[in-house]
């Protein structure tokens, strides 16, 4: 197992300096997020060879890998001219991520949740493009389900990857996502099984307390999905059971398998939020 930082709370350090940064915080392993010089949300990618190049010196320099590449497209539409767009952005992510030496992706299934069915379509449209390709270049892709996605819910992720049927598809489970997958932790992680390849780890506080009162956004009947991105312990997902959860699964056994801090809520401490969920895993993994 791999145990990654999503450095986007580190955003503005300049590429060439990234690894350096993400080393000094603990980690030998990048999860590369979406980046305004490198692949951009929604947008090709800015990231030309030279770029790549020096890239993957300064990570040689600090000794630190590319665990995984984050692209986020627009891949389920529901818009077709924005689909096809997706899909030729994918197409030079891919590329990119071979180039840098990873043969991991991890996204969002997309989509909009007010039309699932067309998203669903679209969603299919663009794998049937972009299938050949990841085979072609041996890259493997986890997805997961997004608040405000067209899936949302843990067990109709796996069930939708599962349709998929291929090798090089699995599952990611988002923690902070938990109480919008449907709150059932244990349940989804054991359904995914052997599909269960990836885990992004933030804490989150569950929106549906309090009868649904926890958070009151106006106007009432709002459709926007609260979640948050904290630090481990700072919310009420059950990190204990989450861990015992892999274990029992033998998540951290497998050489295939990512496990990534992804907080964005403390840019303000943000060195000591990096540095803290380092430590924290380590404590729980070695438990």
């Amino acid at each position: 197992m791999k145990v990654a930082l999503d450095p986007y709370m580190f955003r503005t350090t300049p590429l060439l300096e990234l690894p350096a940064l993400v080393g000094e915080l603990g980690y030998d392993y990048i999860e590369l997020s979406p980046r305004e010089d490198f692949t951009p949300f929604f947008l090709h990618a800015r990231a030309g060879d030279d770029t790549v190049k020096e890239f993957k010196k300064a990570l040689d320099a600090a000794g630190v890998q590319i665990a995984s590449h984050l692209p986020l497209y627009r891949w389920s539409g529901p818009d077709e001219e924005e689909r096809q767009a997706a899909v030729r952005y994918w197409k030079r992510a891919i590329q990119l991520t071979v180039d840098l030496d990873c043969n991991i992706m991890n996204s969002e299934f997309n989509g909009r949740p007010e039309q699932p069915s067309r998203s669903e379509a679209m969603f299919w449209k663009s794998m049937e493009e972009l299938l050949p390709v990841f085979e072609r270049e041996g890259v493997h892709l986890r997805l997961e389900p997004h608040p405000d996605d067209f899936v949302e819910d843990g067990l109709v992720a796996v069930d939708m990857i599962r349709g998929i049927n291929s090798p090089l598809i699995s599952f990611l489970y988002c923690a902070p996502h938990t109480f919008h997958m449907g709150g059932n932790l244990v349940e989804i992680m054991k359904y995914a099984g052997p599909l269960l390849t990836h885990v992004h780890l933030a804490d989150s506080f569950d929106h549906r307390a309090s009868s649904g009162l926890r958070y009151i956004v106006n106007p009432p009947g709002s459709t926007a999905r609260v979640h948050q991105h904290l630090d481990i312990g700072q919310g009420e997902v059950d990190w204990d059971l989450l861990f015992a959860t892999l274990a029992e699964l033998g998540f951290a056994d497998r050489e295939e398998t990512v496990m990534t801090a992804c907080v964005f809520a403390w840019e303000d401490r943000a060195r000591d939020s990096a540095t803290y969920m380092r430590e924290t895993v380590d404590k729980y993994v070695a438990t």
